[in-house]
This record gives structure tokens, C-alpha cells and sequence, in this order.
């Protein structure tokens, strides 16, 4: 699908969305189902027309080029003071055309905390219908899963011998091995992904693309939203209202204006940063930027989580990934949507309850720690070429106490917003102790018979691990070489209390005519992978402004 881009016609529609990603694709598609409702999408990256953006294996070369935001941390003072690389995707379906194609949707009782912060129309129970109006499963497992929705979830097409030999690891060393997206008492899974016969399964594909060529949704690309525009609210001056965006195309800068609403879905670091840019926000930070006060909503860009995965990388014997280029396998991929190169390179993943968190009293029966597992050796946050035959084993600590934020770096739209995460900051160092009792949990997932027939014995990552105790290599990991697993939420935080951003019907707090659906709204970090709910987020919010309930 190819973007309208400068020339077209940018003046006015009844809802004007911002961000083509997971949420803003959905958001979009689903509003102009009805023939007599107008939709401007507008995506501030270009048309996903690159091979390799659909290409599942190549997901990383993606990285730092032109359909990446490209932004990094501020230094980590937990991380041996090191910035981290977030890659956030600027194309049309966002962050779903950029990402491991991971469908893992969390668990029930995640969804439950989501309700108990937001209301019972967030609950599990109450979710399920979306997540069936999203899914496209192939073998649906449980009667939650989709089978005729708008997004493929699919089976791996070729995934490595080395997969199941961790899926027997796993079974050695007493986990459970059970079917994926269970909505509780998962255990470790072969990977369902976002794919259709092979290649990825992006929002653009899967919601954009059929509704394509509806004469009532205009989709503009290379619109970099400026701010949000507002006017004296028409029942109470006192309440403004969002009249539309300032936007620029080509470098100049033109006004949208929505008829009904402006919704925000640009995702946890662009809609904070774009809500700021607005006038709403903390005051005293937008006073320091000489940002004109809209309302004063503390909550904006505070509450940032995400989660932080560290790797441990053992030497393995053969047949990863790391022949993936080769070129019997691009012409296997082309000629046969087969091979190496239909692999979204994290091809497993189990969740364990570590002895933390029976200590610091988390709900029974819930994971703690999510362990992942690649047939590559996934260094340098993805960034350099694989350097050898190996593999990945690593712990994802999946309920921070940690807290970070998203603030301004200057007023101009254009400059990278300061992207604090916090890795590890929390005052008891909980965060820290239960990602060590993760990498001992890979670790003894490593040391296994099963694991054995596929390593070597030696270490790519850490580099001369087979000289260190586990200890050690356990803090290189966390320290030296943990990473961002591209989840970040919370930063324009949903909630029935008077200090969340945006209440439980998305409206944000402080004034009218203004959404934000998205990642940056959810109250809490599920355990799992955030594409499938951020998606979900968009099928409510277009059931919320079309006045309709989930049961259609």
C-alpha cells in the first residue's frame, strides 16, 4: 500500500488520527467502515514499501535506517552508565513493520490490574472479544484466541532444529511445555507470529491494505505533526477544545482540522512528546520550554516502563541463523516463502516464577521473568552482524519497579525527546535481584542434556564466559549487555483517578476532543509482548468513538 503523500489534499475529516502504527492502523480501518465517517491518517514515515521490511529474518538491518525513529536512552547510571538503543518503527503500520513479529498477548490476570486501574471495560473478560476481533490464528489453541479476525497469527514456516532443542531443555530442566497465548498457565511455546505464509503480517498489511480503497480514509505520508491545535470548548470556555494539528509536509507546515476529534497514536514516546509540544502536560516543565499551558497534567511522559532483557549467547555447533544470507536461502525465501530467512530469529520463549516473587508477595501462579530464545547470537542490541554459530538465552524481567520518563529535549518537533527508562532504578533493587535469578534460570536451561547437542561449550556473549562462574556472566549480561525488548508503555497512562492522562473512555483529562490510543496508555506492563494489545487498544478506541460495544 502505497501512502498519499504531499500532494494530497490535507484540509479537514471528521477524526483525524496520528500514527500509522499497531493502534493508529486498526483505529483508522475500523472507523471507516462506516461510509459516512472521514479519517486522515497521518504517519510521519514513508510508504512500507522495502523488501526488507517484510522479509521476517531481516527485522534488524531495519534498524538506524529510514523507517526507524532512531532514538537512544539518556545514560543508564545501572548500565555501566551506557545509552540504549530503541528502535521505534516511521512507516506505515508502525512498530508492527519493524518488530520480531512475537504474538504474545500476556496473561488474563494482566489484563485484570488493567481494570482495576481503569475500570471493568478494560478486563480480561471484556477484552477477549477484541482479541478475537484482531485474531487470525492458525490452530487456535483456546476458545479466547481469534480464528477469523484481521491479523494472521501464524505457525513458524522453518524454524530451527535448535528450537526444539530448548523446548527440550525446557521439559529436562521441569518446565511445561504447553500451546501459546494461553491466557493462564503458560508455560514455554514455539513462537506464534504475526506472518502470513511467511512473511510478515504488519498492521499496514492487515488493516490498511483492505480498506485501501475507501474514498472516506486518507492516509498521508512524510506528515510530521507538529501540535495539537485548540479553541475555546463550545459548553465551557474554560475547557479547550482540539480543533486539529499543525502538520509538516515536505517543510511546509499546513493545519488539519478534525471535525469530531484528533486521537493520538503515536506510541509511548511520540504521544508524550507530542501531548508536551501541545500544552499539556507538567507545568513547571513546559514553562521551562516556554510551552503556553493548555492544562496542567502532571502524568504526561512519567510512569515509563519497559522491559529490559539481558542475553546470554552460548557457541553452538551449526545451522543457526548466522547462514541466513546466504544465497540458497534468499532464493529459497523469494522463490518458496521458505527457509532461514522466514524466521523471526526469537522462535521461543517460556515464562518462570522465580523465588523473588514468592518473597515479595506477587500474585500466585504469575511469571516473573520471561525467557527467550533465538537460534543467534543476538549481540549488540541487534545492531552488528552475527558473529558466529550461536544462540540466545535470555531472561526478560517483565514487572519492573522501576519508573522512568519522557521529556523535551527542545520545542522543536523534529529534535529526539530525552528518553529516560530507568533501567534498575528502583530503591530496593528488586528489579536487579530478580533479573539475576532469570539468568541463573537460562543458565540451567543451558546446562542441560538437551541444550549440550546443539553448544559447544564455549561463549560468544559474554566473550570468554567459559572461564567465569555463572555469577559473573550473570552480571556482564545484566550490566554490560542487557537491552531494551521494545515495550514501552505507560506514559499517558489510562485511568478512573483524576491524576491519570486520559480516563477509561481514552479522553484525555483537561480538555475535549482529544484521545491517545495507543501503548503509552496502559496502566501497567502485561507480561508479554505489547503489539497485541496495543492493537486491541485501537479496535476499543474505534468501538468507543463510534458508540458501538465489543460484541458485533
Amino acid at each position: 500500500m502505497s501512502g498519499r503523500s504531499a500532494a494530497a489534499r490535507v484540509d479537514e475529516a471528521d477524526y483525524i488520527v496520528v500514527g500509522a502504527g499497531s493502534a493508529g492502523a486498526a483505529l483508522a480501518a475500523r472507523l471507516t467502515e462506516d461510509p459516512d465517517v472521514t479519517v486522515l491518517l497521518l504517519e510521519a514515515g514513508a510508504p512500507d514499501t522495502a523488501l526488507e521490511l517484510h522479509v521476517p529474518a531481516a527485522f534488524s538491518k531495519l534498524f538506524r535506517g529510514p523507517f526507524d525513529w532512531n532514538y537512544d536512552t539518556v545514560p543508564q547510571p545501572a548500565l555501566e552508565d551506557r545509552t540504549v538503543y530503541w528502535p521505534r518503527g516511521k512507516t506505515l503500520g508502525g512498530s508492527s513493520s519493524l518488530n520480531a513479529m512475537m504474538w504474545v498477548r500476556g496473561f488474563a490476570a494482566d489484563y485484570d490490574e488493567w481494570a482495576d486501574a481503569a475500570g471493568p471495560a478494560w478486563s480480561w473478560e471484556a477484552l477477549v472479544p477484541y482479541f478475537r476481533r484482531v485474531e487470525r490464528t492458525e490452530d487456535p489453541a483456546d476458545p479466547t484466541q481469534g480464528a477469523a479476525g484481521a491479523q494472521p497469527i501464524e505457525h513458524q514456516r522453518d524454524p530451527r532444529p535448535q528450537t526444539a532443542a530448548f523446548l527440550d531443555a525446557a521439559r529436562e530442566a521441569g518446565h511445561r511445555v504447553t500451546a501459546a497465548n494461553l491466557p493462564a498457565g503458560q508455560g514455554f511455546s514455539r513462537t506464534m507470529v504475526s506472518q502470513h505464509r511467511g512473511s510478515r503480517s504488519s498492521t499496514a498489511d492487515a488493516y490498511l491494505r483492505p480498506a485501501n480503497g475507501r474514498p472516506n480514509l486518507r492516509v498521508v505520508t512524510g506528515a510530521l505533526v507538529r501540535r495539537v491545535t485548540f479553541e475555546a470548548g463550545p459548553d465551557d470556555p474554560a475547557v479547550p477544545r482540539a480543533t486539529g494539528v499543525y502538520l509538516e509536509i515536505d517543510g511546509i507546515t499546513r493545519h488539519a482540522r478534525a471535525r469530531r476529534e484528533v486521537i493520538l497514536c503515536g506510541g509511548a514516546v511520540n504521544t508524550p512528546q507530542l501531548l508536551l509540544l501541545s500544552g499539556i502536560g507538567p507545568a513547571e516543565h513546559l514553562g521551562e520550554r516556554g510551552i503556553r499551558i493548555v492544562a496542567h497534567s502532571p502524568e504526561v511522559g512519567e510512569g515509563l516502563r519497559d522491559h529490559l532483557v539481558a542475553g546470554l549467547a552460548p557457541a553452538a555447533r551449526g545451522g543457526t541463523l548466522y547462514a541466513a544470507e546466504k544465497p540458497a536461502e534468499l532464493a529459497n525465501y523469494l522463490l518458496r516463502r521458505r527457509g532461514m530467512l522466514t524466521s523471526n530469529v526469537a522462535e521461543a520463549y517460556g515464562f518462570v516464577r522465580t523465588a523473588v516473587a514468592d518473597r515479595i508477595g506477587m500474585a500466585a501462579d504469575l511469571p516473573d521473568i520471561e525467557i527467550i530464545f533465538a537460534s543467534a547470537p543476538y549481540v549488540g542490541e541487534g545492531l552488528v552482524p552475527l558473529p558466529a554459530e550461536g544462540l540466545t538465552v535470555g531472561a526478560i524481567l517483565l514487572r519492573p519497579r522501576s519508573r522512568g520518563t519522557i521529556r523535551l529535549a527542545s520545542t522543536d518537533p523534529r529534535d529526539k525527546p530525552l528518553i529516560d527508562p530507568g533501567y534498575l532504578s528502583d530503591a530496593d533493587g528488586i528489579d536487579a535481584e530478580t533479573l539475576r535469578a532469570g539468568l541463573a534460570a537460562c543458565e540451567e536451561l543451558i546446562d542441560t542434556d538437551a541444550m549440550r547437542t546443539v553448544t559447544t561449550g564455549g561463549w560468544i556473549q559474554p566473550a570468554g564466559g567459559e572461564h567465569m562462574t555463572p555469577v559473573e556472566r550473570a552480571e556482564l549480561a545484566m550490566r554490560r549487555y542487557s537491552h531494551t525488548l521494545y515495550h514501552p508503555v505507560g506514559t499517558a497512562r489510562m485511568g478512573t483517578d483524576s491524576s491519570s492522562v486520559v480516563d477509561p473512555a481514552l479522553r484525555v483529562r483537561g480538555v475535549s476532543g482529544l484521545r491517545v490510543a495507543d501503548a503509552s496508555v496502559m496502566p501497567n506492563l502485561i507480561r508479554g509482548h505489547t503489539n497485541a494489545p496495543a492493537i486491541v487498544i485501537g479496535e476499543v478506541a474505534a468501538d468507543l468513538l463510534r458508540g458501538r460495544s465489543s460484541s458485533r
